[in-house]
């Protein structure tokens, strides 16, 4: 598959109730528009093929033997097409007649899919025409002139892939159909559906399909009925649902009197490294089912697809949620650092909090963090000493910053210069003050730490970590300086993450001085300030200059640790999320960076202090990432040298 994507679509065609051949004209214009558009599988809604509001019309023979017609040139008329085509119609086996799914590809009826869970409450009365797949009696049937694989226990596809059925009302029991088909080793679950609208019920149907497929960790694709079924008594109002993993990746329109295909992809590489990460999937889900059915593989490839073209999102920013759920995840956020710091001062009886502050992102966040956790405890703010270090980069803008917040937050603050302290050690071990080194830089960052603790083991109190998981990703820190702490309240989140947060902040937790000064934090370059500053006291030391943009690197970590993606498939996705933003140059020369930090760094990683796990990525050999620190990065970078 392209980068691990299999491109899918849920198609919905007008129907009239009863007539097949219309409804199959539909159906295969829309199989060749999917085709066109390079759809490997296209699926359709239950019982397309005669209209799922037939009735008591699906007890006349007729209609039974036309929709078996129907199905059968429709067979015939895509046989020169790739695609594999899921549809639906009555299929009757002996004296039974049953919900199918009948999948096909190039003139071949591949399998047949009977419905499970019969609905027969409210407006639904399936089981006064179906009978369930639990009825069944053979494990194939006679159909459109071709014997075919009948059942509900069918994988279809190859070793790599495969994916399987359940119809509507499948979905909504106690242990649906996928969850089984999800533990055999279906990666995608297609469901026709004829499901109708009353209030709410879509927000219920969303919620049921996002949290299917996160079970499952699978993708899952669903087609609905639309317009053209009888609204007699009910309406049906057309869905078309493509999700992966928890995550609804794509959603047709409802209520369109036009017919619909809604194409998107699905992460194959994604699921299957889920899968392989989450140890218990398979093996306690099979311990719950000792009696699992025999399932039989029914062989189909997926076609290739010779120009592979990406239609769904990427977002640049995929730590960061979007629209009205980030305030709400920004609230979740401080709240589990605000928890993991006030059980860290319960526990050790501790009262006083020593922090530096720096007038930059990262130090204001952990105030922020520090302050609110303060509140929670009703302990006073005047306990939080917050000390600010001015040293030989330290300009005027971020020092007024950093005494404005604090007098602001209304802690305890303290100024204590490094200048001399610097000098004398560059003194003490022969280094010039004139040559702006590894040296030079991180003398400044341990003397800083060394006041930290020492004013913290004199006052009894703990000194609060200020670096962020993205600097920890790169190794942007001072071994046994800025890496130190007694509690890291940032080491989860990361940089871009942070932006954010202090936003939400500014814009709901404090007015004022506080707002207005953390605003200005906001727009201030990000810098360590370890080097002079400019004649113009402006900083010359700005951190994505010289490691490369954050947004970029935050996003080659999410996808690298996250999923476990090759730096191939990282750099084809940053290629769409940053279109328009960076060349492909730029982006390889960062991930190259990235790669080689990464890896070269991760000594720095193996002995964090203790801090909370925020998201679903974090650092720390206890929490989350344990990787040796003299593993080589060759691997990667030979990745990358062949995009």
């Amino acid at each position: 598959m392209n980068h691990g994507f299999l491109k899918v679509a849920t198609a919905i065609p007008h129907v009239k109730v009863a007539d097949c051949t219309y409804n199959a004209t539909r159906i295969q214009a829309l199989i060749e528009k999917a085709s066109q558009q390079d759809v490997q599988i296209v699926c359709f809604p239950e019982l397309c093929i005669t209209a799922y509001t037939c009735a008591d019309l699906f007890h006349q023979q007729l209609l039974i033997s036309e929709a078996e017609n129907a199905l059968r040139n429709l067979v015939k008329e895509t046989a020169h097409l790739k695609i594999i085509s899921i549809v639906g119609l009555p299929v009757k086996v002996g004296s039974r007649l049953f919900n199918c799914a009948v999948v096909f590809k190039a003139g071949e009826i591949i399998a047949v899919v009977p419905k499970t869970h019969l609905p027969n409450y409210n407006e639904f009365y399936e089981k006064r025409w179906f009978v369930s797949s639990k009825d069944a009696i053979v494990d194939s049937v006679e159909l459109a002139g071709q014997r075919a694989p009948f059942g509900i226990n069918l994988l279809i596809g190859k070793v790599d892939f495969r994916f399987a059925i359940e119809l509507c009302e499948d979905l909504w029991v106690t242990v649906p159909p996928s969850s089984l088909h999800s533990i055999m080793g279906a990666q995608v679950i297609f469901n026709l559906s004829a499901s109708n609208e009353i209030i709410s019920k879509n927000d219920y149907l969303l919620s049921l399909i996002s949290q299917q497929s996160a079970r499952c960790m699978a993708g899952y694709v669903y087609a609905g009925a639309g317009f053209g079924e009888s609204s007699q008594d009910v309406v049906f109002a057309g869905k078309g649902i493509v999700a992966e993993n928890g995550r609804l990746v794509a959603q047709a329109d409802r209520f369109s009197f036009e017919e619909q295909l809604l194409v998107s992809e699905i992460d194959i590489e994604l699921l299957a490294n889920e899968r392989q990460k989450n140890t218990g999937f398979a093996q306690d889900s099979t311990a719950l089912f000792p009696s699992l059915p025999e399932y039989r593989l029914i062989e189909c490839s997926v076609p290739e697809i010779e120009t592979f073209v990406l239609s769904r999102e990427v977002s640049p920013t995929p730590f960061i949620p979007a629209g009205l759920e980030l305030d709400k995840r920004c609230e979740e956020i401080f709240s589990i650092q605000i928890g993991g710091l006030a059980k860290r001062f319960v526990h050790t009886q501790s009262k006083i909090a020593v922090i530096g502050i720096s007038g930059g992102l990262d130090s204001t966040l952990a105030l922020l963090v520090t302050v609110l956790t303060f509140d929670k405890l009703a302990m006073p703010r005047k306990n939080i000493i917050g000390i600010t270090m001015p040293g030989f980069g330290t300009t005027g803008r971020t020092y007024k910053n950093a005494i404005d917040l604090m007098n602001s937050l209304g802690i305890t603050i303290r100024e204590i210069d490094i200048t001399e302290a610097s000098l004398q050690h560059f003194s003490d071990i022969g280094h010039s003050e004139d040559i702006h080194d590894v040296t030079y830089e991180n003398t400044q960052a341990r003397e800083r730490t060394q006041i930290l603790m020492n004013v913290a083991n004199k006052e009894g109190g703990l000194v609060i970590g200020t670096g962020d998981l993205s600097e920890l990703a790169m190794g942007w820190c001072t071994y046994n300086g800025d890496h130190m702490s007694m509690y890291g309240v940032n080491s989860g989140i990361p940089k871009t993450l942070i932006r954010y947060l202090v936003t939400w902040v500014a814009n709901h937790k404090v007015s004022g001085e506080s707002a207005a000064t953390l605003h200005d934090i906001l727009d201030t370059p990000v810098s360590p300030e370890l080097l002079p500053m400019d004649e113009n006291d402006e900083i010359v030391q700005k951190t994505e200059d010289i490691i490369g943009p954050y947004e970029l690197h935050d996003f080659f970590l999410f996808y690298m640790v996250r999923y476990g993606f090759r730096p191939a498939k990282i750099f084809y996705l940053a290629q769409h999320a940053f279109e328009g933003k960076y060349t492909n140059e730029v982006i390889r020369k960062w991930l190259k960076t990235f790669i080689r930090r990464f890896f070269s760094q991760q000594f720095k990683r193996s002995c964090l202090p203790d801090g909370p796990k925020v998201g679903s990525i974090n650092l720390s050999p206890r929490g989350d990432w344990r990787m040796p620190s003299d593993a080589v990065a060759a691997l990667w970078l030979q990745d990358i040298e062949r995009l």
